[in-house]
């Protein structure tokens, strides 16, 4: 089968479509044919090397946390599921044409397979954070860096729990933000003041999604480290806030939410772009750049 590869830490230049056997599932494990895989923050940054001193990686690595497809293959105390069943959820070395799901659930006939092969760690982080702050209904939320796949998710679910989103993105994106429920305000010097006028009784807590070094200023928003969260910067425990990093405690529990949030349409999924699978490097340096509204998405069939 075809698969992406990387054998060192470097750019998108490292990752190589490669020859490989395709792997068999272990017990409680799931095989798939892949149909799409969802490009993370996560992905690019592990290959960079930025997680490297709490998450080995021994090469030659595959790319990759999540995907939908068709299970061909089923490992030994699997009860769940049959083969041909459409599903998705999460595994390992996704971005290929088969993949190991570790954990999954059968795919709703109205989520298209694009979709479902790139919303699991977006719902998993949105669900995280906020558990992390405690967010209320009746409070506040200031989110920097919204109009990508995690903010996009952390609105919708906010805001279906009565909690008020502020969102900052570029102008471009203003109106993205308003139709998912946020109020959105730009980034840049003088965020404070924006906020306050949008937020004269003031913000609970923040989630920083763009780890743009703001951190600092998130806390003077708030008013409390305690108070904000960061899923992208490693230097926000120098300021007392919580960096917070996967994985997930319940992957189960993360996937059955998907499901019922997409079913009775708490949430829907933007996707930006899809690529084939060998042009994985352009879809990683778009990524990397952070602009990207909602989710990348990679097609392998």
């Amino acid at each position: 089968m075809k698969a992406i590869r990387f054998s060192e830490y470097g750019g998108p230049g490292v990752m190589h479509i490669v020859d490989v056997e395709a792997p068999h599932p272990g017990p409680g494990e799931v095989r798939i044919a892949v149909r799409a895989s969802g490009v993370n923050p996560s992905d690019w940054k592990r290959r960079a090397g930025l997680y490297r001193d709490f998450d080995e990686v021994i090469f030659p690595a595959g790319i990759g946390v999540e995907a939908s497809g068709i299970v061909d293959e089923i490992g030994p105390d699997v009860f769940d599921v049959s083969i041909g069943d459409a599903v998705f959820g999460m595994g390992r070395n996704t971005l290929a044409q088969y993949a190991i799901l570790t954990h999954w659930t059968k795919k709703p006939e109205e989520l298209s397979f694009e979709a479902a092969g790139s919303i699991s760690v977006v719902v998993e982080t949105a669900l995280r954070s906020l558990a992390d702050l405690a967010m209320k209904s009746g409070e506040t939320l200031l989110v920097s860096g919204a109009a990508g796949g995690i903010g996009s998710a952390v609105i919708q679910i906010a805001h279906n729990r009565g909690i008020t989103v502020i969102g900052t993105a570029s102008l471009k994106n203003h109106g993205y933000l308003r139709e998912l429920g946020a109020i959105p305000v730009t980034y840049g010097p003088g965020l404070k003041d924006r906020v306050r006028k949008l937020a004269p009784g003031g913000v609970n807590a923040a989630l920083d999604i763009a780890g743009s070094g703001i951190i600092a200023e998130l806390i003077a928003i708030v008013g409390a480290p305690s108070r904000v969260v960061s899923v992208a910067d490693f230097s926000a425990a120098q300021y007392g806030a919580k960096f917070s990093k996967g994985p997930p405690e319940n992957p189960d529990h993360v996937l059955m939410e998907v499901k019922r949030l997409c079913c009775e349409q708490h949430f829907r999924l933007h996707i930006e772009h899809t690529f084939p699978l060998e042009k994985t490097a352009a879809a990683h340096e778009i990524s990397a750049r952070g602009h990207a509204r909602g989710k990348l998405v990679i097609l392998t069939r």
